[in-house]
């Protein structure tokens, strides 16, 4: 008899509809073949079903089984096709009632006693299942809070595959999981660092908090232990709280991920600072398998580069696009995938190698070649993609040693979410959202300067020699400016200040 069960797996970021066909010959020697391009754990998945079946009280027929994946062009891997293998063995034989099956998805991986463990994508299936119009997903218990974002779909949460078979056959029904509100998934959470921590550098504070409201990247320069790094972790402090589509949106990459292990809601703005010894790979993504790297991890989060010379040039290199564009398609032999990498990007320097060029009181030890090839490990382009180059000098004596609280994170995160508002309201009929994300047409056509500040930029464009992406950075600075100062048009004092922040001296 032959059955089919609809499944379905994840390729990048994306979900595909997979067909499970199930045909149980009436003759034949005892065997379980799996077609349709299946990898070496979907091949393994013949023993875990066969025993999660006798584990269940039921019968695995004694003759030929072939299960075909279709479309047999497309590569298959995980886990997640054991339920659905198992379910059409036992529809096959009669003991489960397809009736409920022809408007479901099942996903989801069997241990050997029956219990079904979380699987990766389970989001991008839900996903799935409301654009073609499948009413019922049935998914391991551990991924169902995922899943029942998604309006439109049934969710129905299965702990044991004994606990699915009475279910398909009306005689125990699983309960259905209720649907997360996402208004209020996302919270403000309390962070290890603090600005009310940060001794001094209210210059670089309020670089910190132009690049919060407006979405804008920093590079951080200054000796060792002037705060760089206290400052970049205590960034995510300032950030507002991540909107409803920005949740589904990161969720759904580290669900790809780490959905096997039990996935949740992301609801606070990611943080990645990798290693400067990471690989090329492992920053922007690829691989055997085309999996995501930090840059997508960092989306609508903030990744972190510390020690930014430290970092391979090849590896830095390969940040100019993603920078740029907001995702990365990576292409191989196997096939191409595109993974968003819209983030703001922090990076900390050295002024040399020793790191005491132009320190106050220590003298730098470096030699003029040293310094030269020190700065030159970061390429004119990459600099030209930053948005903000701040100086962090060393703490005075008595900023260092004195009571006075700083400004509190709380504080200046209140002024960022009024000028996210601005820029909410400004770019309403746009496809971005805040200021850092604007094209050259939304500049042209939202972002309004005074004469006085035209005539400013101009002369700024015939003394420093701006090149065309810096013009319009600092227009998109200026109006950041302007909306924390609750300005409608960008004046000469917003242009003056914002000037200051596209120094490229490395």
């Amino acid at each position: 008899m032959l059955s089919k069960v609809l499944s379905a797996a994840t390729i990048g970021l994306e979900a595909v509809s997979i067909k499970v066909e199930v045909d149980v010959a009436s003759r034949g020697f005892p065997s379980l073949t799996i077609v349709g391009l299946p990898n070496k754990a979907i091949d393994e998945s013949k023993e875990r079903v066969r025993t999660a079946i006798y584990n269940s009280n039921y019968e695995v027929p004694g003759s030929r089984i072939v299960v075909n994946l279709a479309p047999a062009d497309i590569p298959k891997e995980g886990s997640l096709f054991d339920l659905p293998i198992a379910i059409g063995i036992l529809t096959s034989s009669g003991v489960v009632d397809n009736g409920f099956l022809r408007n479901s998805i099942l996903v989801g991986e069997l241990s050997l006693d029956g219990v079904i463990h979380p699987v990766p994508g389970v989001l991008l299936i839900a996903y799935l299942a409301a654009k073609k119009g499948i009413t019922n997903l049935f998914v391991p218990d551990g991924n169902a809070s995922e899943a029942s974002i998604i309006e439109g779909v049934n969710v129905y949460p299965v702990k044991t595959l004994l606990d699915l078979i009475l279910h398909l056959n009306n005689l125990k029904l699983i309960k259905k999981q209720p649907m997360t509100d996402l208004s209020k998934a996302a919270t403000i959470e309390k962070y290890e660092n603090n600005f009310s921590d940060i001794k001094g550098q209210e210059n670089a504070k309020r670089a910190m908090e132009i690049a919060s409201a407006g979405f804008h990247n920093v590079h951080l320069k200054g000796p060792p232990g002037a705060g760089k790094t206290m400052m970049a972790r205590a960034f995510p402090s300032i950030l507002p709280i991540m909107r409803e589509e920005e949740i589904i949106d990161v969720t759904k990459i580290y669900s790809v991920v780490n959905g096997g292990y039990g996935s949740t809601l992301i609801t606070q703005r990611p943080f990645r600072a990798p290693h400067h010894t990471i690989s090329r790979v492992g920053l922007v993504g690829g691989g055997n398998k085309l999996t995501p790297g930090e840059i997508t991890f960092a989306h609508r989060g903030v990744l972190f580069l510390d020690e930014f010379p430290e970092f391979s040039r090849s590896t830095l290199e390969a940040l100019r696009q993603p920078l740029e564009d907001g995702v990365v398609t990576i292409s191989r032999a196997r096939g191409s995938v595109t993974f968003p990498a819209r983030f703001i990007f922090l990076a900390a320097s050295n002024p040399c190698q020793c790191g005491f060029l132009g320190h106050p009181k220590k003298s730098c030890h470096c030699s003029l070649l040293q310094i030269s090839k020190y700065k030159k490990r970061i390429s004119g382009p990459i600099l030209d993609r930053i948005d903000i180059h701040i100086d962090v000098p060393p703490v005075e004596e008595d900023k260092l040693t004195s009571e006075f609280v700083s400004e509190s994170s709380e504080k200046i995160r209140d002024r960022v979410i009024k000028s996210r508002l601005h820029q909410s309201k400004r770019l309403i009929d746009c496809n971005v959202k805040t200021n850092g994300e604007m094209t050259v047409a939304h500049i042209k056509k939202y972002c309004h300067m005074t004469e006085d500040a035209t005539k400013l930029l101009k002369l700024a464009i015939s003394r420093l020699g701006l090149s065309a992406r810096g013009y319009f950075k600092i227009i998109k600075i200026a109006q950041t400016i302007s909306d924390l100062s609750s300005k409608d048009k960008i004046e000469k004092t917003a242009i003056a200040e914002a000037l200051q922040y596209r120094s490229k001296e490395n």
